[in-house]
Formats: structure tokens, sequence, C-alpha cells
């Protein structure tokens, strides 16, 4: 889409927001006022770059007749490659999932009980990453290990500005290397767990027949096997069309559980509906793991060099302990960066 037609849409969005009527259909303009303010930031930057350009314009006659105007026709000038930049850089394409919540899951892969573990690590630092930037997390559903760690578990990451957009690149395979607890003569293990993130999908996102669904119960079952609950409050729900299988057994409530399958159900549905939608979106899916071998690595967590690499973006760095406590900005920023870069080959600069 190029400016001109960003600003036809811009203007017809005004009109219809200024209209009592959009606002008796409340769906409808929630939608009307998202993209509203997804245009905002660039028709106002595009308005104060013409500002700019017009002023430099009128500043050069003026100093061409009066030297005093020299300075302010420089300092004008300067402005619009800054203008220019930032303008590019929101005419970007934007995922059209960047403001959604998301659900992540993580699952432990080869390794046995270190890779367990080491899923706990994991959910640790997303916990903890959470919590510095103010987001809110839900533990959805968890299998427990013997050893403390975690063989599957489901956490729901919330936040007012968009989730998906800061951690969607989190999905695939994250190697570890360390000397396991389980190790008596100190030799360093590799082992893997799976991370995937999916964009929380809300009921209009996603319409669930529930003739669709096969609904079916069982006894929850703690670490080790040992039962944690004596009546069948656990719910594995199946989607007949697509095969997608959820269960859930983290509540004591055979509702709550079914609540909670179905919300995760949901997100797996929108990413299948995307996938088969977008190529797009089908290629960013296939990146994510799919079976947690320790060959299809995107990050590595080496303990004894306390180095953190994403093999993705090369991005390499020694503050790994800082990392697993929930200090992933500069990770984050290497992969967002990248994409970045990608996205703007695809853009024409602002003329």
């Amino acid at each position: 889409m190029n400016l001109d037609e960003i600003m036809g849409e811009y203007a017809d969005l005004e009109l219809r927001l200024a209209d009592p009527a959009v606002h008796a259909d409340q769906a409808r303009a929630r939608t009307y006022g998202k993209r509203y303010a997804v245009l905002t930031p660039i028709v106002t930057t595009y308005r104060e770059l013409e500002a700019v350009r017009q002023d430099l314009a009128a500043a050069k006659e003026l100093a061409a007749e009066d030297s005093a105007f020299a300075e302010e026709a420089a300092e004008l000038e300067g402005r619009i490659p800054g203008l220019e930049e930032k303008l590019t850089h929101l005419l970007v394409p934007r995922d059209p999932n960047d403001d959604k919540d998301i659900l992540m899951e993580i699952k432990a892969g080869e390794g046995g009980q270190e890779s367990a573990l080491f899923a706990g690590d994991l959910l640790r630092m997303y916990l903890r990453y959470a919590e510095r930037v103010g987001y809110k997390t839900e533990i959805i559903d968890a299998q427990h290990s013997d050893l403390g760690g975690y063989k599957d578990v489901t956490v729901a990451i919330k936040g007012k500005e968009g989730v998906w957009a800061r951690l969607k690149f989190e999905g695939g395979v994250h190697r570890v290397q360390r000397v396991p607890v389980t190790e008596s003569q100190g030799r360093i293990h590799t082992s893997a767990a799976g991370v995937l993130v999916y964009p929380e999908a809300e009921e209009v996102d996603i319409q669930i027949d529930p003739n669709d669904l096969r609904i079916d119960v069982f006894r929850s079952s703690g670490p080790g096997g040992q039962s944690v609950n004596t009546t069948d409050s656990a719910v594995r729900i199946t989607h007949i069309p697509t095969g997608v299988v959820v269960s859930c057994q983290n509540e004591k409530s055979q509702l709550q559980n079914k609540e909670s399958a179905l919300r995760i159900l949901r997100a797996r549905l929108l990413a299948v509906a995307q996938e088969e939608a977008e190529a797009a979106a089908m290629a960013e899916r296939k990146s994510q793991v799919r079976t947690v071998d320790r060959s299809e690595r995107v990050r590595t967590y080496n303990f004894p060099e306390n180095r953190i690499s994403d093999h993705r973006v090369g991005y390499k760095a020694y503050n790994l302990d800082q990392v697993l406590d929930g200090d992933l900005d500069t990770v984050i920023q290497a992969l967002l960066d990248a994409e970045l870069a990608e996205k703007l080959g695809d853009v024409t600069a602002p003329s």
C-alpha cells in the first residue's frame, strides 16, 4: 500500500469513526479503531515530513535574500533524513498478529530428566522476562517431571503492547550444554527442549462447532504416575476435522480444565488456519520445532562458557546467567532487527 492509499484509508476511517451508527456495532467500531491506531503514526509522520519540506523550501527562498535564514534552513534540512527513515520503518508491513497475546508451550525433548529440568529453566526465564517488561503470565497446564522440571508446560502471556511482536521468534529447539545434576563424572551433556509460540485466539477469531469435538475425561496424575486427583477431572479434547488433540489436567475442576483446553485449541487452530491462508505464516511456523531434536536448534545455552547463541542471526553473548534470569532484551532485539532489515528490502523509501 502506497502513501496515497494510506492517506485515503485514514480519511475514510476518520469519517466512519465520527459516525454514531458505527459505534452501535462494538465489534465494527473496535476493528476500525485498531486500524486507525495503526495508521495514525504513519500519517502523523508523513504530515510532519511534508511540513518540514515546505518550511525548508520557504527558508531557502528567504535565505537567498537574507543570510539570517540560512541557519534555519540548515536545521530543517537536517531533520528530513530522520523523518524519512522513521516513515520508511513505519511503512514496513506489520505482522497481523503483532498486537495479540500468546500461548507458549515448552516441551522436554532428548536428554531425559536433564531436558525436563532445562524446560523448567526456560519457563523461569520467560516468566522473569515477562515480569521485567510488565507482562502478565498464567500457567494453563503443566506436566511435572520427577526431579522438579517439566515434561510439558503451557503458559499464557499477556501485555498492553503486543506480546506476539516480541516473543514470536522464541519458537524452535533450544539446546543446552552443561553438566547435569544426574552426572557423577562431571561430563558435559547436550540436551534439548522445544518451544512453540501461538498467538492467542479470541472466540471471534476461531469459531468451533461443538459437534466437531470429542471430549474425554480421565484421572489426573503427577510426577512418577502418582495420582493427584481421585476424580476424572482431566480433559482431553480432539478436534475431529483437523485431528488436533489438547489435554489439560492442571485444575481440580473438570470444567476449568475444559475451558483451558479449549483456549489452547483455539490458539492452535488459529495457527493452522493462518498457515493454510498465508505462505509467509506457513514458512514461519515450519521454522518452529516439529520434533525436539538437538540438531534442529535455534539457540544454544552453553553453561561452561556462560554463552548464549542464536544461530538464526549469528547472535552471541557471554551473559547466559543474566539471560536465564529474564534479561532477554538484547537477544530479542537482534531477531527483531534482522526481521526489520529483511522487510526493509521490500519497502521503497518515501519521496
